[in-house]
Order: structure tokens, then C-alpha cells, then sequence
């Protein structure tokens, strides 16, 4: 795959902008398998996977495929994710690799070869990570995004409630760790236009962020549908900074599958009431 013009931050700002603020996660649990009268195997997620791509990566801005869901069927999975990869990029959806992968050294460096550069069949726009070995270990992840044109989005205040144990705990200089995190991505971001490369998972769940949001990128916010959050929810969680929020749908888009116009028209539902949100904020 050849490395694309623009970085990430300005291909997802511009596609944010023409499609709408919405990233739908490609998440083919064995409960969503079966509710689709599929089976829960390579077949059934070959074609969920093919299902939603067809009706969905053109038209929405991101795609999120959750590799765990793949890889639990092995090497065939993997050859599935692979082409999942491969057709929703060719559609025009950004895909945003949800793997929050996060190792030292040459071990992260490999991770990064796998979704980050642009001769690996697994190449994404962005891909998730985890920080919490110390953000420089990420530096393998941040080089091969910025020099393949892709992004990364580091977890900081995620959705799931055993996380704060971690996130909210405070540095020795007092800065919650999230935070800390959170001034290395807006490091990462200084003078980008219109958007940095390095964004951060924040949870939409959140009844208040309680930290510093303006790192000059892309707040990938999951937690809307399922989780409990809705889109009305966006500007009190993220306040000034919502402007640069991706909500992230599942659960809440998916289970109108397999029919393909149900799928599109819970998208376009929910990218329209996050445009009405961010706007009215």
C-alpha cells in the first residue's frame, strides 16, 4: 500500500467534516453472530464482516474493527481482518485498528510494523494503544505513524469502570496519570493544522472528564449505545474540546444487521445527532 498524502489528523478532520463525526466499530462477537442468523465461525465472520464494510465504509468516517473478534479463529481470522482492512479503505473509511497494543522496545516496534506500515496486509489509518508501561514506549508506534501518514489514539480515560484504579491515580508531581498522558499527546500534536495525528480514547461515559482535553487531536469517545452514553452527552463530558470528539458506535449501529439499508439508516441517525451535538455545544 503506498503512504497516503495528507497525514491522519487532516484525512480524519476532512472526513469528519464531508461524512460526519462517527467511527462504527466492526465488533463480531459471537452474540452478534448469532443474532444475525450467522454461525460462529470463519464463515459467519467472514460475512459480517463483509456486510457491514458494504454498507457502511461509504458513508460513515471511520470503521473500527476490534481485532480480538478476529484473531479468537486464528490465521483464517486474521486473513479475514486483513481483507476487512483492505475493502473498507478502498470504500473511503478511514480504518482505525482497535487493537490497544502496548509493549517496550522491539516488541512495540513490531507491533507497530503490523498496523503501521504501509507493506503490512493488517495497514490501518490509526490503530489504538495503551501507554501505561510509560508513554515512551509507545515511540516505535509514534514514528511508524508519522512517517506511514497514520495515527494512533492512546488510551487515557477509558469507558470501562476498573480503569480509573490506574488512570486517576496521581503522579508523583500530582497530575493524575491520565493527565500526564494526556500533556505527552498535546506535546506530540504542538502546531499541527487542522488536527494532530496523536489522539486520545476518553470515555463518553464519563460524567466528567476532569482533566485537560485540548491536546490538538482526535478524542476517539466509545461508550455511546450499549455502554449507556448518548450523544447528548458529548459537550458535558468533553466541553471545549468537543469539536475534536469521534464518537464511537457498536452495539448501537450493529444490531440492525444484516440488513444493509437498517445499517446505514442507524448510522446516518447517529452521525446526524453527534453532528446536532458537537454543533450545538
Amino acid at each position: 500500500m503506498t503512504i497516503p498524502n495528507l497525514p491522519f489528523g487532516a484525512r480524519l478532520r476532512a472526513a469528519m467534516d464531508d461524512r460526519g463525526p462517527l467511527c462504527v466499530g466492526i465488533d463480531p462477537h459471537a452474540a452478534l453472530l448469532t443474532a444475525w442468523g450467522l454461525t460462529d465461525d470463519v464463515a459467519g465472520l467472514e460475512r459480517f464482516a463483509r456486510l457491514t464494510v458494504e454498507a457502511l465504509a461509504d458513508r460513515v468516517a471511520v470503521l473500527k474493527p476490534q481485532a480480538a473478534f478476529f484473531e479468537r479463529f486464528g490465521s483464517r481470522g486474521v486473513a479475514v481482518l486483513e481483507k476487512t482492512v483492505e475493502e473498507a479503505r478502498s470504500a473511503g473509511a478511514l480504518v482505525l485498528m482497535d487493537a490497544k497494543r502496548g509493549d517496550i522496545g522491539s516488541t512495540m516496534a513490531a507491533y507497530a510494523s503490523a498496523f503501521l506500515d504501509p507493506a503490512s496486509p493488517l495497514f490501518s489509518d490509526a490503530v489504538t494503544v495503551s501507554p501505561y508501561l510509560g508513554f515512551g514506549s509507545l515511540r516505535p508506534a509514534l514514528d511508524a505513524a508519522a512517517a506511514a501518514g497514520s495515527g494512533v489514539f492512546v488510551l487515557a480515560l477509558t469507558s470501562n469502570p476498573e480503569g480509573a484504579e490506574v488512570q486517576r491515580a496521581v503522579a508523583a508531581d500530582g497530575r493524575p496519570l491520565a493527565q500526564v498522558m494526556l500533556d505527552h499527546m498535546a506535546a506530540e500534536n504542538a502546531g499541527a493544522r487542522p488536527l494532530g495525528s496523536v489522539g486520545a480514547v476518553v470515555g463518553a461515559t464519563l460524567d466528567d472528564a476532569g482533566v485537560n482535553l485540548a491536546i490538538n487531536g482526535p478524542l476517539l469517545a466509545p461508550g455511546i449505545g450499549a455502554q449507556g452514553a448518548t450523544p447528548a452527552d458529548l459537550p458535558r463530558v468533553f466541553g471545549a474540546a468537543v469539536g475534536n470528539v469521534v464518537p464511537s458506535v457498536s452495539r448501537g449501529v450493529l444490531r440492525h444487521g444484516p440488513d444493509a439499508a437498517a445499517l446505514r439508516a442507524a448510522a446516518e441517525r447517529c452521525a446526524e445527532e453527534c453532528r446536532a451535538a458537537v454543533a450545538g455545544a
